[in-house]
């Protein structure tokens, strides 16, 4: 029997959009709990929560302040324990964030370092250096911060003269741990114990792929930065190093040692599949998102390829795919497929705040969600992709939150905008986000046309994208073994072109993205459609349309 990660679809809970349960405007433990009916309804196998540690939430929770507690933005430790049992009693497992790159600046150990000498234990914790120049005051190298601006910052002697500078490849307040420190690896090896402990079903690792730097800091000189994805080179000075892979198997055999299969899925932006590959052996992590989909336009050719080189790599390395259409990072899919031909997430970037066809790009997505729930391996769904939410592209300024607005040296997109607070039901904001009576607006405003898009509008129709995400999820379980999921081979199949068609096992999936419609093969009925289909021998396919069909 497959292990049950192979092939999970796993749902992402951003905890502060997903459900408000005190009436502060902020999701939280308490608002999740009360939702899991719904999430285990829907159909999905597990679920990850971004982070809910304390953290003066600088960049929503990925600043931490302490590993072992909650935030009280978003409850207690014990409503956290409460929450891991309610979700194993609906059949859902529980995968947590993890982010081990850096802490944040009011961590204990960086307050410790910022009062101690330079040459301290305490410092050595992190990345601390002296700056260049005759009075140290230029950065130690020329890294920039994924954020914008440079990747140092200068502290500020007990004395009050400017001291070393401090690494961080993220907001200031995020200075990067040293990885190299015994210490440091032995902390986060207890902080995975003390969450494993508690019952949770594993972690996913934040920024997998850039703990380890390289010990002589060189510059990246005429080497493009850029963002995540970009600086994933060859022989980069802060990413994808092989010094990495060896903290995954310390963490691989922690993981191990507990029954349940845990495990571990990585955030690992790097060049292409094969590097990802690295990552993936037995002893190392079980699995890694395949951000490729991301970058992919609403392209046969173009998604076929990135569906080969993943799936051709990873059969190799003995590991799953895990596809991935939207996340918390990136523009939905639902709105980048609306710019018609430019629905890459580079053209999305570039194009922020254009026109968008949303009924195009909704009809899109759900054939791309169908698309990818027939392919070898799991899929993970962002939290309200499920209600065909759009990326919110006019937010006024007063309400960003974002680092990327505060610290970056461009005026690209922010990530608030898919990160609004979920509709859940009612006519008006905040459309039951919080409860009844709650004062406070939810943090981040919600469209006043998303009444049409609630979660208790869309299950009282049965055309709806809840309901095509609940019957899809339901008839992926069904076949699972006879064609879905993790095991079958997917055989290509010839079709017409614009038109991806391929078989696994039992069943026959036919997606089309041409621009006209195409002849189904007789002999078939219909499991599922993503689009009405009559189940005629010889029936049509739509445009932007995807089918799961099985010989009768």
């Amino acid at each position: 029997m497959s292990s049950w990660w192979r092939d999970a679809v796993i749902y992402q809970v951003y905890i502060r959009s997903f459900a408000d349960g005190n009436g502060d405007g902020v999701g939280d433990v308490a608002g999740l709990r009360s939702r899991l009916p719904y999430l285990a309804a829907l159909g999905v196998d597990a679920l990850w929560l971004n982070p809910w540690y304390a953290s003066p939430q600088v960049d929503a929770g990925y600043d931490v302040s302490d590993y072992r507690r909650v935030d009280p933005l978003f409850g207690t430790l014990p409503d956290a324990q409460g929450l891991i049992a309610d979700a194993h009693e609906h059949g859902l497992r529980l995968i947590l964030d993890i982010v081990p790159n850096h802490t944040s600046d009011q961590h204990a150990w960086f307050q410790e370092a910022l009062a101690s000498a330079p040459d301290s234990a305490a410092r050595a914790r992190y990345h601390f250096r002296a700056g260049r120049g005759v009075d140290g005051s230029q950065p130690p190298t020329d890294w920039p911060s994924i954020f914008g601006g440079p990747a140092w910052t200068r502290t500020v002697d007990p004395d009050g003269k400017p001291g070393d500078w401090y690494l961080h490849l993220f907001a200031p307040e995020q200075p990067d741990l040293n990885w190299t420190n015994a210490e440091v690896r032995r902390e986060f090896e207890d902080i995975l114990r003390f969450w494993l402990d508690m019952g949770v079903d594993g972690f996913r690792i934040d920024v997998a792929h850039g703990l380890t730097k390289d010990p002589a800091f060189p510059d990246l000189a005429s080497r493009e930065a850029g963002g995540m994805l970009d600086a994933a080179l060859d022989d980069h000075p802060y990413f994808d190093r092989d010094e990495t892979l060896a903290i995954y198997e310390d963490w691989r055999r922690i993981a191990d040692s507990y029954e349940g299969e845990r495990v571990f899925v990585a955030e690992a932006w790097v060049a292409d599949a094969s590097r990802v590959a690295r990552y993936l052996t037995p002893a190392r992590l079980h699995t890694a998102f395949n951000f490729g989909l991301l970058g992919c336009p609403w392209d046969a050719t173009a998604l076929r390829a990135e569906i080969d080189a993943t799936l051709g790599v990873l059969a190799a390395a003995g590991a799953p795919a895990t596809w991935v259409l939207s996340n918390h990072d990136v523009i939905r899919h639902a709105t980048r497929y609306g710019r018609r031909s430019h629905t890459s997430l580079a053209d999305a970037k570039r194009l922020y705040g254009t026109p968008v066809d949303h009924a195009l790009g909704e009809r899109r997505a759900r054939a791309a969600v169908q698309l990818i729930n027939a392919l070898p391996g799991g899929t993970y769904v962002y939290q309200g992709e499920e209600l065909g939410l759009p990326e919110v592209e006019d937010l006024p300024p007063s309400v960003w939150q974002d680092p990327n607005r505060h610290y970056a040296d461009h005026a690209g997109p922010v990530r608030d905008g898919c990160r609004v607070p979920l509709p859940w039901s009612g006519g008006t904001p905040p459309f039951g986000f919080s409860p009844e009576g709650a004062t406070a607006p939810p943090w981040l405003p919600q469209p006043a046309e998303w009444k049409e898009r609630t979660a208790a509008t869309q299950e009282q129709d049965a055309h709806s994208t809840l309901s095509h995400y609940r019957a899809l999820l339901r008839t992926r379980r069904e076949w699972l073994g006879r064609g879905l999921g993790d095991g079958a081979p997917l055989e290509w199949i010839e079709a017409p072109a614009g038109v991806l068609a391929f078989r696994r096992g039992e069943v026959v999936c036919y997606a089309n993205l041409s621009d006209a419609p195409v002849k189904l093969p007789a002999g078939h009925r219909v499991l599922i459609a993503s689009e009405a289909v009559e189940a005629a021998d010889g029936a049509l396919l739509p445009v932007d349309a995807s089918v799961w069909l099985v010989a009768e």
